[in-house]
C-alpha cells in the first residue's frame, strides 16, 4: 500500500453468528466466526412430469445460473451444504440488519423451494411463483425483503420466470420445514450469517 497516498480498502465478510451470540459495545464481533459459504450448488433433477421437459430444463439452467441453490440449501450458507435438501430451504439464516451495532438483528431463513405442500411451494401456482420471482411478493400478498435480490430478477423475461416456476413444481418434494423470521431486537433460536460490506476510515 502506498503510504504517501492513503486508499479505501473495501472488505466484504461473511460471518455466523451463533444463537447465544450477542455483540458488546468494546468488540462488536465477539461471537462471530468467519465463515466461508458453500457456491455453485447444482440444480437438482427434475421428475418427468406435465410440463414441457425443455421449459423444465431451461429452468434448471438458470436456477443454477442464479444461484438459488447457494442460499436455498441447507448447510450452505455455513459452507456445509446438505445433498438431501437441495433447493429445500435453509435452517441458517440471513441477518437483515448489522448485528456489528445492535444486539440482536432481524434474521430471514430462505426458504423450501421444492414442492412439498406442507413445507414448501406444493401448494403454489405458476403464477404466485413468478409473482414472488419478479416482485418478491409471496402468494398471500406479503412483499420479501431485499435479502432475496428479486429486484434484479425483475428483469428476468416471463418465459424464463415461466420456465423456472415449472422447474420447481417439477422437483422431488423434501419435507423441510425452515425456522419462522426473527424481527430485530429478538434472539434468534437458531444460527445465522451476516452478509457485509466494510471499508477501512484511513
Amino acid at each position: 500500500m502506498n503510504k504517501a497516498k492513503p486508499t479505501q480498502k473495501v472488505a466484504t465478510v461473511l460471518l455466523l453468528l451463533a444463537a447465544c451470540a450477542t455483540t458488546h459495545a468494546n468488540d462488536p464481533l465477539e461471537g462471530l466466526e468467519l465463515v466461508e459459504p458453500s457456491t455453485g450448488q447444482a440444480a437438482p433433477e427434475a421428475l418427468v412430469g406435465k410440463y414441457s421437459p425443455e421449459q423444465v430444463e431451461q429452468g434448471r439452467y438458470l436456477v443454477g445460473l442464479l444461484g438459488c441453490g447457494n442460499c436455498h440449501t441447507d448447510g450452505a450458507l455455513a459452507g456445509k451444504p446438505n445433498p438431501e435438501r437441495l433447493l429445500a430451504g435453509s435452517a441458517t439464516g440471513i441477518a437483515r440488519s448489522d448485528p456489528t451495532s445492535v444486539s440482536y438483528p432481524g434474521v430471514v431463513f430462505p426458504a423450501n423451494l421444492t414442492p412439498d405442500d406442507e413445507t414448501g411451494i406444493g401448494k403454489w401456482s405458476l403464477e404466485q411463483i413468478d409473482t414472488m420471482i419478479r416482485s418478491g411478493t409471496n402468494r398471500h400478498g406479503q412483499r420479501t425483503l431485499p435479502v432475496m435480490p428479486w429486484p434484479n430478477y425483475s428483469q428476468l423475461r416471463p418465459e424464463d420466470t415461466e420456465a423456472i416456476a415449472m422447474y420447481l413444481k417439477s422437483l422431488p418434494p423434501v419435507k423441510h420445514k425452515v425456522p419462522a423470521g426473527v424481527q430485530p431486537g429478538k434472539k434468534s433460536k437458531a444460527p445465522f450469517v451476516h452478509f457485509g460490506v466494510y471499508r477501512s476510515t484511513k
